[in-house]
C-alpha cells in the first residue's frame, strides 16, 4: 500500500500555507499603515483549514449546474475579508499599527508551531523509512 505525503502530513501542510498567506496580508496592512483611505484586510484562518478539510476528506463542494447557487467563497481569495476597525483615521485608512504587529507576532508563533508539527512528521516518516 502507497503512502502519499497528503495522507502523512495531514492538515499541517495546509496550516503552514495558511500562515503564510496571513503572514502576506498582515505585512501588507503594516507597509500601508501611513497610506490614505486604505482598508485593513485579514485572512479567515478557519474557513482556509475548513476547505482544506473538505479537499482532504474528498467531501467538497461542487457546481454541477450554472442554475445552482455558488457557495459564497467567490473563488480563491474568499478568506480574504476587510477588517473591521476599532478606530478608524480621518484619512479613512483603518490600519492600526500596534495592533496588525500583534497579529502578526501571533501568527509568526502560529507558523513556528505548525512548522514544528509538519518537521515531527517528517521526522517520523524518515524513522520509518530507515526502520528505527
Amino acid at each position: 500500500m502507497a503512502i502519499t505525503f497528503d495522507k502523512a502530513l495531514g492538515i499541517h501542510e495546509h496550516a503552514l500555507q495558511a500562515r503564510v498567506k496571513r503572514a502576506e496580508v498582515l505585512a501588507n496592512n503594516l507597509a500601508n499603515a501611513d497610506t490614505p483611505g486604505y482598508k485593513a484586510r485579514d485572512v479567515d484562518f478557519q474557513a482556509m483549514m475548513a476547505r482544506a478539510q473538505e479537499s482532504m476528506s474528498g467531501f467538497e463542494m461542487a457546481r454541477t449546474h450554472a442554475g445552482h447557487l455558488d457557495d459564497g467563497t467567490g473563488g480563491g481569495n474568499g478568506e480574504l475579508m476587510y477588517r473591521n476597525p476599532h478606530q478608524p483615521s480621518i484619512d479613512g485608512n483603518t490600519v492600526d499599527s500596534q495592533q496588525e504587529q500583534s497579529r502578526f507576532m501571533r501568527n509568526a508563533m502560529d507558523y513556528q508551531a505548525s512548522f514544528q508539527f509538519l518537521n515531527a512528521k517528517f521526522s517520523g516518516l524518515n524513522k520509518a523509512l530507515k526502520g528505527q
